[in-house]
């Protein structure tokens, strides 16, 4: 498949490029960097700005998958705006060049705790990255109510999403957070690119949320 990687240079990016390439698959990685990106026929960097919308839209032209690992930052001022903002050009993008198949990697924040209350809405939640989990739930609400023209998928990681080894083993859940005990599970960030790829390469959840963990 031709499958495009948005933030391909980021934690969780740089694991779907790897992933991608190792299932032998021919990979656009969209980073304004290029750093930590392997050297393989199969990869052609895209070096652009996601918010120049005809550059956008051209380079997503012709994909069969685009993964969606976009966040501005943790750090950056105004973080559920620029979230928002980006999510917003990614989409519209998308949309324009007539790619059908999305799938976006979000939050965990997004995941319910209790029926009808989510781990973002939590007073233990920490509040430096809540604009950004906010951002990110924001995303998938707006996919929730996009319509049919999109198969989009929305893959919340484990509430610990953390470096580590790539075992091909893991929990797959629907929208509730899952837990370890008494303690919210963990994944890590090899093993969640292998979820993604295999939903791209099998899609199971069409225009749903589901997350995985260990």
């Amino acid at each position: 498949m031709k499958i495009l990687v948005i933030g391909a240079t980021g934690f969780v990016g740089q694991e779907v490029v790897k992933e991608a390439l190792a299932r032998g698959h021919q990979v656009t990685a969209i980073s304004r960097s290029g750093k930590n990106l392997p050297q393989d026929t199969h990869l052609t960097l895209a070096s652009g700005d996601i918010h120049n919308s005809e550059w956008l839209s051209g380079v997503l032209r012709g994909q069969d998958a685009v993964i969606s690992a976009y966040n501005p930052g943790w750090s950056e001022s105004d973080l559920f705006e620029k979230f928002t903002e980006g999510s917003t050009q990614i989409l519209a993008a998308v949309r324009a060049a007539q790619v059908k198949r999305l799938l976006v990697v979000g939050g965990a924040g997004s995941l319910q705790v209790a029926p009808g209350v989510e781990l973002v809405d939590t007073e233990a939640f920490p509040a430096e990255i809540k604009p950004g989990a906010l951002g990110a739930r924001a995303l998938r609400n707006t996919l929730q109510s996009s319509g049919t023209d999109l198969d989009w998928t929305y893959l919340s990681p484990a509430a610990m999403l953390e470096p580590g080894e790539r075992t091909g083993q893991f929990r797959v859940g629907s929208t509730e957070l899952l837990m370890s005990g008494d303690h919210p599970a963990s994944i890590s960030a090899a093993d969640l690119a292998v979820a993604i790829v295999d939903e791209i390469e099998h899609p199971q959840h069409l225009q749903k949320q589901f997350t995985v963990a260990y």
